[in-house]
């Protein structure tokens, strides 16, 4: 079975497993299971993992799971010291920011779950976190309606006594309820964010003055964004089951009525909309809800054009993955997840990124044992040709220039 090259659409749930959809067909793939994610909870890191925030039902303690394609449990439990909802990742997976309920984003290596850095970015829970489009930012909202800007490669490399305030580029109050969603558009001079809020609004702002732009006001709180692939709409979740397409720019030809900031989609969704992910490789947008129904929709006319099977009841969030660039080869049956799978051992799919990295320490040990064991043999190979020169030595002087059967040679 080839590797499919359409999207694959995630969702998490609070009650249930990940589930992974084929985007063309609708059809479920594979669940992930044993997370209990919040809301924003799921994210991609990199190519190779996925991570979900998880809140122990029995113990209420929290962690990150961390799950790779091949397997539909977890490989790795990251321990965090607070409950963390809203993930985020850096594009080479080698990073994993989480926001804590104390207004704290944690930053983690990947796949070893250490601590890198943590710091103080709210007065609040964070709420959600978006990396900059350029890779450069992490920009985080809470619940206090602020949003801060932190360059990533000062939280990575950061040391333990520098204070949260020297961290960030810019913090400042951004609206009046908690801030639900972020997304960037990076440019030369007029670099921008898009904010979306439980206040019922979308703000644009500049990125490094935090100057606002434009407000557009909605009949409901806003739950999520997403923008087109040129950047120049915007599509709005609303808690109210509706969503909302724009323009960003005031004044845009593209707009329907041009004393209207926006148009309204029929409606499909009985819920508040969770999330928005655009699909790059369709132009296509994804829409979650609460109530567990996902749709795709054709952004040119506004209509759903189709409905995933899903049946694991509430979403809490949804990402949307290329099936091509992870490789994928999903088989056939979503409930037996290595069926189908053409040319490769289930044993070394099947294999647990621990075994992968006690392959590699081993490997590590035996290249040092070898070293070792050249260098002792080097060093008898030189004990033996200066033993050998002394007997020539001898030897050439002949037994009337020997002193002693008795006498000892040091080496």
């Amino acid at each position: 079975m080839s590797s499919p090259s359409h999207p694959i659409v995630l969702t998490s749930s609070l009650n249930g497993p990940v589930t992974a959809f084929d985007a063309v067909s609708g059809v479920p793939l594979c669940h992930f299971s044993g997370s209990r994610s919040p809301y924003h909870g799921l994210a991609l890191v990199g190519n190779s993992f996925i991570a979900t925030s998880h809140i122990s039902a029995e113990t209420s303690s929290a962690s990150i799971h961390l799950y790779n394609w091949w397997s539909s449990t977890a490989l790795h439990n990251f321990l965090v010291p607070e409950p963390v909802a809203p993930l985020s990742a850096t594009l080479d997976g080698l990073y994993l920011f989480a926001g804590g309920l104390s207004g704290s984003i944690h930053a983690l290596s990947v796949p070893s779950g250490e601590i890198l850095a943590s710091y103080s970015a709210h007065n609040k829970p964070v709420s959600c976190l978006k990396i900059s489009e350029d890779g450069s930012i992490l920009i985080s909202g809470g619940d206090d309606g602020t949003i801060s800007f932190v360059p990533i490669f000062q939280i990575i490399e950061a040391s333990p006594d520098k204070s949260s305030t020297s961290l960030m580029l810019q913090r400042f109050v951004a609206h009046d309820g908690s801030v639900t969603a972020i997304d960037s558009i990076m440019a030369q001079c007029n670099s921008t964010i898009i904010s979306s809020s439980l206040d019922c609004t979308i703000k644009i702002w500049g990125l490094l003055d935090g100057t606002k732009l434009r407000t557009v006001t909605f009949p409901c709180a806003i739950m999520g964004i997403a923008l087109d692939q040129i950047r120049k709409e915007f599509f709005a979740a609303g808690s109210d089951g509706f969503i909302y397409k724009g323009s960003i720019n005031a004044g845009s030809k593209k707009h329907v009525n041009q004393t209207q900031e926006f148009i309204r989609w029929a409606q499909k969704h009985d819920s508040g909309i969770v999330s928005l992910v655009m699909v790059s490789e369709t132009n296509n947008l994804v829409s979650a809800s609460e109530d567990g129904k996902v749709y795709i929709w054709e952004i040119e006319t506004g209509e759903a054009i189709m409905g995933l099977d899903n049946d694991v009841g509430s979403i809490s969030d949804m990402v949307v993955a290329n099936g091509m660039e992870r490789g994928l080869n999903f088989g056939k049956k979503a409930d037996n997840f290595y069926d189908g799978y053409s040319g490769l051992c289930r044993v070394e799919m099947s294999r647990s990124l621990k075994d992968t990295l006690d392959i590699e320490d081993m490997l590590r040990v035996a290249t040092k044992d070898r070293s070792r064991a050249i260098d002792m043999l080097e060093s008898a190979i030189s004990a033996y040709e200066r033993l050998l020169e002394l007997i020539l030595k001898e030897a050439k002087k002949g037994p009337s220039s020997s002193k002693s059967g008795n006498e000892k040679h040091s080496l």
